[in-house]
């Protein structure tokens, strides 16, 4: 097996000056020998991802001092790979035009370099012989599993294994309380002979400590009192990992720092207890943002938000929204309602740490016009609510307040007041919010609505179900699906503020059709929202390059004049191809779509529509 030669700095400042101009390196060949063909492949393929010389070829770098650079790590980066999936004796050899490239004297480096062939023989692959890492944290020993899967005798011995393994064993002390557990002696023997390697790892557990007390640093503007509030660190209690996560993100949360730091002490207190000492710096005391979309059927959107990020001292919050849609859109409505601008705006102002630190309150008002193409909805509400994080991937919402709306429709005009409880349940398991490739989202809202001065109650459910699954290394393909669902029961049509029924069409329904276009039934010939909806969207997203992606979406939609939809609800589909462009803040989204199902004719047009983010 080959070493690679080490270079010192002076060496390296010569290289540098002797280089002269060089052509790019025009092909890396990575052979690998004496296994099946299959493993040889799967080899390949890893190998290919962890050579140095196959990124300067992919860069197109044409220094020759760097390319031979690339090459001599290839050395070590091939035996990493080899060590990975078990092969302890390989050898490699990295020619470089047909030289071996340790071979190469640093000081008469080639002044242009065209080819290197990377040929590895990997040799017999081991299998574990001992797997023992000890002292195991006792429940955890008793309950028979292993510390990593594949960690055992006889398995392959992949070196990625005894990390995982050691680490695993000291997560099993620290969850028990065991904050300063660590790894002790360590043996790790392979025996070429047998082919086998044995690991013994020594774990030094210490005590189990307590939570102890927390000294603040920084310079915050939040006063300290708030800011134990919030962190919420059990005091006296069981050292736990998770509650320490917890505590750091209950302070990132808020929105208001730009760092949080929580160190604990090197040593524990003579009681058993460990301190911590945490480092806070502050955000900006205001931020503000805007965005826009835009599709050729709903016209622009734009939309903006200015907030105050520590408004009393105690990291409160006081944002302020503002949106516009429907600019220069098209006017498709019919009798009193005809479409226009909508307006929407809004001021919040939320309190974190209330009553527990999970617990964030909140308080509310907006007023909204809604000038959708079959009615027009003028709306006030205000009220108070609280946010409980469950864990950082799920929440809780519940919310009172007044609702009064005035609205113009097929009915005619009338008014609505009502107490408003809006409550809602979001879990978050996607690994990019903005573009996920793995994970789900769920989203399901509730809000029973009691009726005031001679309006009707009713209760209406929403919701939000998208999955996504990926494949793939290189290009990735993913797939991504979702299922909304909507019911109004309790009141008729006509008892039912309209922004509470349900309509189909537009880009976050069915892209395609015509925004608002589908309603549940009819009335005096006018379109009237529906009490039940039905939407399902499918996409195929795929990557063409590290920044540009392109689309093939479907989406339909069912809308039912009664609280559940059937087969004599309406419905609607729509088709279309799309492009994303990825940027720091999200890939730019550009779709095309056209009616497929439905009252329209199928591709009787083509709409675009231009955003930030996936469509979902």
């Amino acid at each position: 097996m080959q070493s690679v030669p080490k270079l010192g700095y002076a060496a390296g400042a010569v290289l540098a000056c002797l280089a002269g101009p060089a052509l790019a390196l025009s092909s890396v060949d990575i052979v690998v020998k004496g296994v099946p063909e299959d493993v040889a492949e799967e080899l390949r393929s890893q190998m290919e991802l962890a050579s140095a010389s196959k990124r300067a070829l992919d860069e197109e770098i044409a220094d020759s001092q760097d390319i031979f650079a690339a090459a001599l790590s290839d050395y070590r980066q091939m035996v990493s790979v080899m060590y990975g999936e078990g092969y302890y004796g390989p050898v490699v050899n990295v020619a470089v035009d047909g030289r071996e490239a340790s071979e190469i004297s640093p000081l008469s480096v080639p002044g242009e370099i065209g080819a290197i062939t990377i040929t590895v023989t990997p040799g017999e692959q081991f299998r574990f012989g001992r797997t023992e890492v000890a002292p195991r944290e006792p429940e955890a020993a008793a309950a028979g599993d292993p510390l990593v899967d594949g960690f055992a005798p006889g398995e392959p011995a992949r070196s990625g294994l005894i990390g995982s393994a050691a680490n695993a064993a000291v997560s099993e002390w620290r969850e028990a309380g065991h904050a300063k557990a660590e790894l002790g002696d360590e043996e790790i023997v392979a025996d070429h002979p047998e082919a086998a390697l044995d690991v013994d790892i020594e774990l030094r557990p210490g005590p189990q400590l307590r939570f102890g007390t927390v000294t603040i640093e920084g310079q915050s503007k939040v006063k300290q009192k708030r800011l134990r509030e919030i962190l919420g660190l059990p005091e006296g209690e069981i050292f736990s990992p998770q509650e320490l996560n917890d505590a750091a993100n209950r302070l990132r949360r808020t929105g208001a720092f730009r760092t949080v730091s929580l160190l604990e002490a090197e040593t524990p207190n003579p009681d058993g207890t460990l301190d911590y000492t945490l480092t806070v710096i502050d955000l900006p005391l205001h931020r503000f943002g805007v965005a826009a979309e835009y599709s050729t059927l709903d016209g622009m959107l734009l939309s903006g938000f200015w907030l105050h990020r520590n408004l009393f001292g105690g990291a409160e919050q006081l944002r302020f929204d503002a949106e516009i849609q429907n600019i220069g859109g098209e006017t498709v409505g019919v009798g009193t309602a005809g479409s226009g601008i909508d307006y929407d705006f809004g001021v919040r102002l939320s309190r974190p740490a209330f009553l527990g630190p999970d617990n964030v309150a909140f308080a509310y008002a907006n007023i909204k016009l809604d000038d959708e193409p079959d009615y027009k909805e003028k709306i006030a509400t205000l009220g108070i609510g609280l946010t409980r994080y469950f864990s950082d991937d799920l929440l809780g919402e519940i919310a009172g307040g007044y609702r009064y709306s005035y609205v113009e429709d097929a009915f005619g005009t009338r008014e609505f007041n009502h107490l408003a409880f809006p409550s809602r349940l979001e879990w978050d398991l996607r690994d990019d919010e903005g573009d996920p490739l793995y994970g789900a989202y769920l989203n399901y809202k509730a809000t029973p609505m009691y009726g005031v001065n001679g309006s009707e109650s009713l209760v209406q459910l929403d919701l939000d179900n998208r999955a996504y699954y990926s494949f793939g290394a290189e290009a990735p393909l993913t797939l991504a699906g979702r299922l909304q669902l909507g019911a109004v029961t309790g009141a008729s049509l006509e008892g039912t503020p309209p922004e509470f029924l349900f309509f189909s069409g537009g880009g976050d329904t069915v892209r395609g059709q015509e925004y608002e276009g589908l309603g549940g039934s009819t009335y005096d010939g006018d379109t009237v929202g529906g009490r039940s909806f039905l939407g399902l969207s499918g996409e195929i997203r795929t990557r063409v390059t590290d920044s540009l992606g392109v689309v093939a979406f479907y989406d339909y939609g069912m809308v039912g004049a009664d609280a559940w939809v059937d087969e004599d609800s309406n419905y609607h589909s729509g088709v279309g191809l799309g492009v994303r462009y990825a940027t720091p803040i999200g890939p730019i989204r550009v779709d095309i779509a056209t009616p497929y199902l439905g009252p329209e004719e199928e591709f009787s047009r083509v709409d675009l529509y231009i955003g930030v983010g996936q469509a979902f």
